[in-house]
C-alpha cells in the first residue's frame, strides 16, 4: 500500500440506451476525437485513470469485428504517461445485444469480449467489467428509465444478478491470460435515513445498497437480510446461491459518492414539493435528498467509507467524486472527500485512492441522460470551449496529488449543502435515532465561518449589487466600494482582497454618444489603475467591455481573436480600456459581453422592451440589429467561476443565441404570454440614434463556456420579474 492515498480521475463515458436510442458521453465530450486528452489527463498527476474499453464501442457485433484501433492509439499512450488504466467494459450500458441485461447470452458475450481485451493489452492490471451494477439494475430495471424499462422487482434483481455473473466471468477470463488482473468493483454507496414511520423502508434501503457488492463476496445466503426479498420477487434460489460456490470479491471496493446518494425518506408528503412525492407498496412517502431536507446536514462520505470497511474489510477507494454546482463548491466537495477518505485511511481503513469523475465533464445527468438537452456540468476540464479549458478543480488535483497544500480561498467557505440556503422543505431536526424536534434556525454574520481574504467589489450599482448578492450566495466572502471611496481611499491595503471585480454599471450607448469626452476617459483611467494595483499585488483581477468594439460588418458571431473596429465613442472608450487594461496587467480578466438585461435597477433597452410587454404597451424595436443578448445572473455567475479558475485574458459571454432585437422582444412577448404584435420593427436607422449603431455584433467564444440558451434565460427572467 503506498504510503498516503493516491489520486485517480475518471471519464464519464456512460453508453445507455433509452428504447432504441443510444446516448454517449465519449461523442458529447468530444473525447472519441480528441487523443491529445491523455496530455491534459496526465499533467494533473493522477496514478491512474478509469478509462472507457467499452463493448459496445469497440465489438457492438462480434468479436471477430471488433475495431480495436481507437483502444491501441490511446490504452499505450497512457501506460507510456506513466497512468494506468482501469478499463471499464460498461459503464451504465446494455450491451449491443438485443435483449440487453436480461439477454440469457450477456454474461457469455461480455466474457468472450472481457477475454479478447486482456489477449490484446495483456498489460492491463484493473478492470471493472461493469460499472455500478446494482443502480444501472435500479435504474433499467425498477424506475424504468433506461433498458429495458422495468418496474418491478424481479427485473431489477435479474438485471443486478445477469451483471453480476457477468462480472466473475469476465474476470475469470481475463486472470487466464493476466493472473494478477484486479477488479475494482464500483457502484453508488449512499445512506438512507428517515421518520420513525419509515424504519422498514430505511432499512431495506440500507440492505439493498449492498447488494451488488455481498452477491459478488458470495454473502447472499439464505441468512441474508434480504433473501425472503429476493425469493419473493420470484428469483431462482440457484441464481443466487451460485455466487455463494463463485465469489470473485473485490480487490478494490469502490465506492462513488454524490450529494444525491444520502436519502430522507418522511411519510408526511404534504411537506415536500410534489416531485419527491412517492409510494411503495401504498405506502405514501417524501424521498429527499437529505441535505436538502435535514436541519443538521449528513456526516457526509466518511460515515459509509467506515461502513464499507467494516463490513468487507477489503481495499477501498473512492471511485466518482463529483458534484454538479458552482466552482468554489467543487472545489469544497472535492476537498472535504479527500479530507474525509485521508482521516479514514489514518485510522485504520485501507482507502487507496480518490477518483476525481468527469474530467472532462458530463452532459444531461440532470435529467439522467433521457434526453438530449445539452446542459453540462464541467469537471477539472470544460469541453464547451474550442479547446477543454482547465478549471479550478484541476490545480486543487495537482496538489493534492503532490501532497501540497491547496491555498485557494474560496476553500474558507462552507458548501452549499451546509448553507442555510439549502432546503426545498422546512427543515427537519432528526437525531439519528427517531427524535423529530422543532427547527429553529441559527443566527449567522456573514463571515462567521469564512475568514478568508475577500474578492472586492468595486461600484454602486445594480452590477456590483448583484455580484455582492452572488458572493453572499455562494459564501464567498466579498467586500464592496463604490468607484468614488476606491479613488479617495487604499480599499485593496485595507482589505487585502484576492480579486477585484470592477463591477461598474454598463453605460448607455446614447448617453457616452452625448456625454463629455471627460466622462468616458474617467472610466478608462480608473479601470488602468485598478488593474496595475492588482498587478503589482498578485491580486485577480475582472473588468467588463462590450460587443461595440466591433464595426458590424461580420457575417458569423465574433470571437475574442477578431479584430476590433468601433464606430461610436463608447466602442472606443472600451477598446482602449481593454488595451490599458491589459498593458498594466497582462493576466488580468477582461470579460466582452452583449446587452445585458435583468439588472432591473439599471434597465437596457432589452429591459424596457420587457417591461412595456409586461404592462400590454406598444414597444419599437430595430429589425436589422442583430445581439446576443446575456441575463445578468448568468454572466455574473460564469465571471464568477472563471475568476476563480484564474482566467485571464479576453473572454466572450454571451447566453447562447444570436437575434434582432425586434426578434428578441417579439421572444419575450411569447415567453410573458403578451401580445407580440405590441412589438413594432424599424431599422435602426429610422430610430435616428444618437450613437451609430454596428448591424452585426452577435459574439461567441472560443475560450470559455457561452451561457444558457437565450430561451431558458427569458423564461428565468420573467419568472423571477422584470
Amino acid at each position: 500500500m503506498d504510503d498516503r492515498l493516491v489520486l485517480w480521475g475518471g471519464l464519464e463515458c456512460t453508453v445507455n440506451r433509452v428504447r432504441d436510442t443510444f446516448f454517449s458521453q465519449l461523442d458529447r465530450n468530444g473525447h472519441a476525437t480528441r487523443e491529445d486528452d491523455l496530455q491534459r489527463f496526465a499533467s494533473l498527476g493522477i496514478r491512474a485513470l478509469r478509462y472507457p474499453v467499452l463493448w459496445e464501442r469497440t465489438a457492438p457485433s462480434s468479436i471477430d469485428e471488433a475495431d480495436w484501433s481507437w483502444l491501441d492509439a490511446r490504452l499505450p499512450t497512457l501506460r507510456a504517461l506513466g497512468v494506468e488504466p482501469i478499463a471499464g467494459l460498461l459503464h451504465h450500458g446494455s450491451g449491443p445485444l438485443p435483449g440487453g441485461l436480461l439477454d440469457p447470452h450477456f454474461a457469455s458475450r461480455l466474457a468472450e469480449f472481457a477475454r479478447a481485451v486482456a489477449e490484446r493489452y495483456p498489460w492491463l492490471s484493473y478492470y471493472t467489467p461493469v460499472n455500478e451494477p446494482n443502480t444501472t439494475a435500479r435504474f433499467s430495471g425498477l424506475y424504468g428509465v433506461w433498458h429495458p424499462h422495468g418496474t418491478n422487482d424481479r427485473t431489477y434483481l435479474e438485471a443486478l444478478i445477469n451483471q453480476c455473473k457477468a462480472t466473475v466471468h469476465a474476470m475469470r477470463e481475463v486472470r487466464k491470460v493476466n493472473p494478477r488482473a484486479l477488479l475494482v468493483q464500483t457502484d453508488d454507496l449512499g445512506k438512507t435515513q428517515g421518520t420513525p414511520a419509515m424504519t422498514e423502508l430505511v432499512n431495506f434501503y440500507n440492505e439493498r445498497r449492498w447488494l451488488s457488492w455481498d452477491l459478488l463476496c458470495g454473502k447472499v445466503t439464505r441468512e441474508h437480510a434480504l433473501w425472503r426479498y429476493i425469493m419473493d420477487a420470484g428469483v431462482e434460489e440457484e441464481d443466487v446461491l451460485w455466487f455463494v460456490d463463485n465469489p470473485c470479491p473485490p480487490d478494490i471496493v469502490g465506492i462513488n459518492y454524490y450529494i444525491t446518494s444520502e436519502r430522507w425518506l418522511d411519510h408526511r408528503t404534504h411537506q415536500y414539493p410534489q416531485a419527491y412525492r412517492c409510494e411503495w407498496y401504498g405506502q405514501r412517502f417524501a424521498d429527499i435528498e437529505a441535505a436538502r431536507a435535514l436541519a443538521h446536514p449528513p456526516q457526509g462520505i466518511r460515515t459509509v467509507i467506515d461502513e464499507a470497511w467494516q463490513r468487507y474489510r477489503l481495499p477501498l477507494a473512492v471511485t466518482e467524486a463529483h458534484i454538479d454546482s458552482t466552482r468554489q463548491d467543487q472545489l469544497r466537495w472535492l476537498y472535504e472527500i479527500w479530507t474525509a477518505a485521508s482521516e479514514a485511511r489514518a485510522q485504520g481503513a485501507d482507502v487507496r485512492a480518490v477518483t476525481v469523475w468527469a474530467l472532462l465533464g458530463s452532459y444531461d445527468w440532470n435529467c439522467l441522460v433521457t434526453e438530449e438537452r445539452g446542459y453540462y456540468e464541467s469537471g477539472a476540464f470544460d469541453v464547451r470551449a474550442h479547446a477543454p479549458r482547465e478549471t479550478a478543480v484541476a490545480a486543487l488535483m495537482r496538489d493534492l496529488a503532490a501532497g501540497r497544500p491547496h491555498e485557494h480561498p474560496v476553500l474558507h467557505g462552507t458548501g452549499w449543502w451546509r448553507r442555510p440556503g439549502r432546503f426545498l422543505c422546512e427543515p427537519v431536526v432528526f437525531d439519528g435515532f427517531g427524535a423529530l424536534e422543532e427547527y429553529a434556525a441559527p443566527a449567522r454574520s456573514r463571515d462567521e465561518t469564512n475568514a478568508a481574504a475577500p474578492i472586492l467589489v468595486v461600484g454602486d450599482g445594480a452590477l456590483a449589487q448583484l455580484f455582492a448578492t452572488l458572493c453572499a450566495e455562494r459564501d464567498l466572502r466579498y467586500a464592496t466600494v463604490s468607484a468614488d471611496d476606491l479613488l479617495d481611499s487604499d480599499a485593496i491595503g485595507k482589505f487585502k482582497p484576492w480579486a477585484v471585480i470592477n463591477a461598474m454599471d454598463p453605460v448607455d450607448v446614447e448617453e457616452a454618444e452625448r456625454g463629455t469626452a471627460d466622462h468616458l476617459g474617467t472610466i478608462k483611467k480608473s479601470a488602468a489603475a485598478l488593474a496595475k494595483a492588482c498587478a503589482a499585488d498578485g491580486i485577480e483581477y475582472l473588468g467588463f467591455s462590450c460587443d461595440l468594439v466591433f464595426d458590424g460588418r461580420a457575417t458569423h458571431p465574433y470571437v475574442e481573436t477578431d479584430d476590433v473596429s468601433p464606430v461610436n465613442r463608447l466602442g472606443r472608450c472600451m477598446t482602449q480600456t481593454e488595451r490599458e487594461v491589459l498593458r498594466c496587467f497582462p493576466e488580468a480578466l477582461v470579460v466582452r459581453t452583449g446587452p445585458v438585461f435583468g439588472l432591473c435597477t439599471r434597465p437596457s433597452f432589452l429591459d424596457r422592451a420587457l417591461r412595456a410587454l409586461v404592462d400590454d404597451c406598444a414597444y419599437v424595436a430595430a429589425k436589422d440589429v442583430t445581439v446576443s443578448p446575456t441575463y445578468a445572473p448568468d454572466l455574473a455567475h460564469a465571471c464568477l467561476d472563471l475568476l476563480i479558475d484564474r482566467e485571464s485574458g479576453v473572454v466572450h459571454l454571451t447566453n447562447r443565441g444570436a437575434l434582432t432585437c425586434f426578434e428578441f422582444a417579439v421572444q419575450a412577448a411569447h415567453i410573458a404570454g403578451r401580445d407580440p404584435r405590441l412589438v413594432q420593427a424599424r431599422t435602426i436607422e429610422a430610430m435616428n440614434p444618437a450613437a451609430p449603431q454596428p448591424l452585426y455584433r452577435a459574439l461567441t467564444s472560443r475560450r470559455a463556456a457561452v451561457l444558457p440558451t437565450l430561451d431558458d434565460a427569458l423564461r428565468r427572467c420573467i419568472e423571477t420579474g422584470i
